[in-house]
């Protein structure tokens, strides 16, 4: 009997080791921790499907039905789905792409809705829906089909199993159109029974799109009928509203792999996408390599922490962050240039979805930590934009500038990179183009450069008090380029102008206040409304939009106490019952509004005034509560990586409060570790303890073994690599050197 409850207790240890190494490998993927339904209730409009990291094709499902909480195509609270197209937008307010509808059916249902202009659809339950990233499935319940999607960098890839019918389809929609979409001309030719090809010409908030495409199916269809409108057609054909349907006999469990190449300059680089990238219809080992892409780019960031949720929404975060900008080019180097025709790009890879007045503020500046080897593509797609243009972007999208929002922001983006040491791009080509934009006659520059403000024009919103702040800082971006490579004349011009932000500064309300040509301030001021004065926000949220010369704003309205007390009120002064917040007005604490990015960098700026433990109360608080492991889980759009991006840099303890200075500010580090695997080899390691809700504030900080008595780490300091230790403790420590405080006036 011994002898037998020996042998048990013995199988049951080495069945507990055997065990052990599998569940560690598990838990140490990765992308197991991302949830990409994040974002897909609420304001956040993101999308769940599948894409890898800053892929061209972002292959997602789409209702079908139109609208703001649709922007990205699909709606956590809809239950049908119309389809599945290849490209769609990341947390932004525009309702621009799904290019390329692809749609399963088969004889269980015939249902139309006139609300998605009578497309198939199918209902679904998200009991039967599952997101990773890389991979989308879910179950299409009125047709019995499961729908997978995968996708490489230019390829879409879709697995179909099907039930037994003998009319099984699956349609391709080259006129369906959403938001503010519209197709101009649409082709397709059917090359034979298991390949068909096409373009999709179409004008929305971009307004020449172009998407070349080329798809194979593993199973030869046995028929086809073509649709120009409604009516039948022949192969080829050219019109705006084209859709095909392929005809199958399915048994049962049958699968059909449809794979889908792109590119955005004609149809032999959509070839080359599937010839290079997806030669063969494996679906599974497309989805593994999708999987390895992400795990390889997540694990450059490796964290612990005790609690899981906190674990989920960072891989989240991480994850969201890379999904823009994304490829233009194709393998052939070819692609839709900004103005209008083919151009190739030459020794890099052309990006665009540059949503710039947002992601200049924290997604650049992570990039330059975590990928810097993109980085230089992405300032070289920059200049090429420069070059296809006369000017930098603004907000460029497909080959296209949109000219949404405010700002030459493309200039903190190249001059962070070049003080970063970023290689591989023109420098006096870069300085050319920054100079170029900033001379610009548009968006009211030239008013701005003759006034040294952007007047106060009552025909239409101008945002001209957020133009001259905004101008203002890329002005000083520019100052500092030109110092470094010796243009002192135009350092002089460029710092002079950096002030121009005293220009709209009243000192009676001591706030950034709307001005007149004449050179009066308007009347009638109300420093909480949201107006045509200011972008997305109202003046106390813009109040603070002179990164560059914190000091300069602290003396112009009476010292540190003061700007103190100021900075207390905006994170005090609730809305009121009947004040009127516009729909980008979220995730408020006070006048901040963590759902908009002008006041993504207010909370650390008690670190300017020597109150370093206000900064680390507050953004432990943002931390905490504006962001959710559930699909309503962003307190705003997530803007192309904007909203990600800052809660990665705070999670680990610091952030770019000045986005081109080359400095981050220390905040709350809520991660227990964090092992940041740089690409020059080197490893920075974030270690913080007696880390704990309550222990919100920082004690000591030691940075390779030597205590710092500052409020910040330069971008030299991470990239060296090496040892950051925060305590922490439940009480502000105030014990803080003034002399070792973060200025706005050094630069790293």
């Amino acid at each position: 009997m011994k002898k037998i409850c020996f042998i048990a207790l013995l199988c049951i240890v080495l069945l507990s080791q055997c065990k052990e190494p599998q569940d560690v490998l598990v838990q140490s993927k990765l992308i197991s921790f991302v949830n990409p339904f994040i974002g897909t209730d609420g304001p956040g409009n993101t999308y769940p499907g599948a894409t890898v990291p800053f892929g061209m094709v972002q292959l997602s499902p789409d209702i079908g039905i139109p609208g703001w909480d649709r922007i990205a195509g699909y709606f956590y609270k809809d239950s049908i789905i119309s389809g599945f197209s290849h490209m769609h937008l990341t947390g932004t307010g525009a309702g621009d792409l799904y290019d390329i509808l692809v749609m399963p059916t088969n004889s269980r249902s015939s249902k139309r809705i006139e609300a998605n202009n009578f497309k198939p659809f199918s209902s679904f339950k998200h009991a039967k829906e599952t997101a990773s990233p890389g991979y989308y499935s879910v179950d299409l319940l009125d047709y019995g089909i499961k729908a997978e999607l995968t996708t490489t960098e230019r390829a879409g890839v879709h697995r179909y199993t099907f039930p037994e019918d003998k009319a099984t389809q699956i349609h391709i929609d080259l006129g369906y159109a959403l938001n503010w979409d519209s197709p101009t001309e649409t082709h397709f030719r059917v090359v034979d029974n298991t390949t068909i090809e096409g373009y999709r010409k179409s004008t929305g908030w971009a307004k020449d799109q172009r998407a070349y495409f080329v798809i194979k199916v593993s199973k030869p269809f046995e028929s086809y009928q073509l649709y120009k409108n409604d009516t039948i057609t022949t192969s080829p054909v050219t019109a705006k509203n084209l859709r095909i349907s392929l005809n199958y006999a399915t048994t049962k469990e049958e699968q059909v792999i449809l794979k889908t190449g792109v590119s955005t300059a004609d149809i032999k680089g959509a070839y080359k996408s599937l010839e290079v990238e997806a030669p063969h219809f494996n679906f599974d080992a497309i989805k593994d390599e999708a999987e390895t892409k992400w795990e390889n780019e997540l694990s450059k960031i490796v964290i612990t922490t005790k609690d899981e949720t906190q674990k989920r929404i960072f891989y989240t975060m991480l994850y969201q962050s890379m999904l823009a900008p994304t490829l233009l080019s194709d393998h052939n180097g070819n692609y839709k240039g900004a103005n209008d025709s083919i151009m190739k790009a030459e020794g890099f890879y052309r990006y665009d979805t540059f949503s710039l007045w947002d992601t200049y503020r924290a997604a650049h500046p992570l990039y330059t930590v975590l990928h810097p080897n993109r980085v230089s593509d992405m300032v070289n797609s920059l200049i090429a934009h420069y070059e296809e243009t006369g000017l930098l972007p603004v907000w460029s999208l497909q080959g296209n500038e949109t000219n949404m929002m405010i700002g030459y922001h493309a200039v903190p983006v190249i001059v962070d990179a070049y003080f970063k040491g970023i290689k591989g791009f023109d420098t006096a080509l870069a300085y050319e183009a920054c100079l170029k934009s900033a001379k610009d006659n548009s968006r009211q520059i030239n008013e701005y450069m003759a006034l040294g403000y952007v007047p106060v024009d009552e025909q239409h919103e101008n945002w001209s008090v957020s133009k001259t702040l905004e101008y203002a800082y890329d002005d000083w971006c520019i100052a500092q380029f030109a110092k470094a490579i010796g243009k002192i004349d135009d350092y002089e011009v460029f710092l002079k102008r950096s002030e121009n932000w005293r220009n709209v500064y009243d000192s009676k309300s001591r706030f950034m206040r709307p001005k007149l040509k004449d050179g009066l301030f308007i009347k009638n001021f109300v420093p909480k409304e949201y107006s045509p004065y200011f972008c997305e926000s109202n003046a106390w949220q813009y109040f603070w939009s002179v990164q560059h010369n914190i000091e300069g704003v602290t003396d112009i309205i009476g010292g540190k106490d003061i700007f103190e007390k100021k900075l207390d009120s905006m994170f005090t002064l609730d809305p009121l019952p009947e004040d009127k917040l516009p729909i980008f007005s979220t995730g408020m604490i006070g006048q901040y509004a963590h759902g908009n990015e002008p006041s993504h960098h207010v909370a650390y700026l008690y670190n300017y005034i020597d109150k370093p433990w206000k900064t680390q109360k507050l953004v432990r608080q943002i931390l905490e509560t504006q962001y959710k492991n559930e699909p309503d889980g962003h307190c705003g759009n997530e803007d192309c990586g904007q909203m990600s991006s800052w809660y990665i840099f705070s999670a680990l303890g610091f952030y770019p409060t000045n986005p081109a200075q080359s400095v981050y500010a220390f905040g709350s580090p809520i991660v227990d570790t964090a092992l940041v695997h740089l690409e020059n080899g080197n490893t920075f390691s974030i270690e913080v303890l007696n880390n704990s809700s309550d222990n919100k504030y920082i004690q000591s900080i030691s940075l390779n073994n030597k205590v710092i008595e500052r409020n910040y780490i330069t971008h030299k300091e991470i990239m060296n690599g090496g040892e950051l230790i925060f305590t922490m403790g439940s009480t502000p420590n105030k014990n803080t050197k003034n002399s070792m405080a973060l200025t706005s006036k050094m630069y790293q």
